[in-house]
């Protein structure tokens, strides 16, 4: 682990038998998140469905939790979380689930502890507004108010 990353402490209850999520590498971001499952259970092309994970967590005030789906499964095949990124509060204390969505041309069987989704843990800011009274009162820059994909046009 180099200096700049310090582990955030985060508190976990597990009800589910799959192993904690654990980083696949050491300089992985996400932590792979398992189907809590009793069976196998078919995706048809185009279905999407709430999958638990068996986690409930604590994050400290000032983290949130992103769910982000898996490349090799939206790759291989088109399976990828429907809410991306899903967004886990630090004051919710329900179970993880992951809500996944079948943009392939098969029928795909999830498998009991599959690895389906990714976890990534991230501080952020809270906003407090400053309101002026018309966009020309905002600092200028050089994109100024160029829009949608106006970048790298040129």
């Amino acid at each position: 682990m180099t200096e700049h990353h310090h582990p955030v402490r985060v508190r976990v209850a597990n009800i589910g038998s799959n192993p904690l999520p654990e980083y696949a590498t050491p300089q992985s971001a996400g932590l792979d998140l398992r189907a809590r499952l009793d069976g196998p259970v078919v995706l048809q092309p185009g279905e999407r469905r709430l999958v638990p994970t068996g986690l409930h967590i604590e994050l400290p005030d000032g983290f949130e939790a992103q769910v982000r789906p898996r490349s090799g499964l939206a790759y291989k095949h088109g399976l990828t979380v429907l809410n991306s990124p899903g967004t886990i509060d630090a004051d919710y204390r329900g179970e993880i689930g992951v809500i996944l969505i079948h943009h392939g041309q098969e029928p795909f069987t999830l498998e009991p502890g599959e690895r389906i989704a990714q976890l990534v843990v991230a501080s952020y800011a809270r906003v407090e507004w400053a309101p002026v009274n018309q966009p020309a009162d905002l600092a200028l820059t050089d994109r100024g108010v160029g829009g949608f994909g106006h970048t790298g046009t040129e």
